[in-house]
């Protein structure tokens, strides 16, 4: 049975920094593509940032260089590293898995295995 755990998420003051975790059972990091999403209540899922089966990232451009994807292979983790956050940050987080497939997209349809999400809030 395929997991996806997310960790990490909390609540920071504005320019504050988060590492969010996705542990990653039941396949490995190495055979799936993955993503990182958000979503605030209300509104559609959007993607934040995305790091393909075969290499490469790609990165909504609201994350203008302060979030990082990274993935480690050893602890079948997936990360999201998270400096100067804003208020708008503020949302549920979700990763997000392809297996077998090299995605690099920012859409939500393009995944079909989800976890179920932890919360980050930013205060002013």
């Amino acid at each position: 049975q395929v997991q996806l755990v997310e960790s990490g998420g909390g609540s920071v003051q504005s320019g504050g920094s988060l590492r969010l975790s996705c542990a990653v059972s039941g396949i490995t990091t190495t055979s799936a593509s993955m993503a990182w999403f958000r979503q605030i209540p209300g509104q559609e899922r959007e993607g934040v940032a995305a790091l393909s089966l075969i290499g490469g990232t790609y990165y909504a451009d609201y994350t203008r260089g302060r979030f990082t994807i990274s993935k480690d292979n050893a602890e079948n983790t997936l990360y999201l590293e998270m400096n100067s956050l804003k208020p708008e940050d503020t949302a549920m987080y979700y990763c997000a898995a392809k297996l077998n497939r090299p995605v690099l997209a920012l859409l939500p349809t393009f995944y079909d295995l989800w976890g179920q999400g932890t919360q980050v809030t930013v205060s002013s």
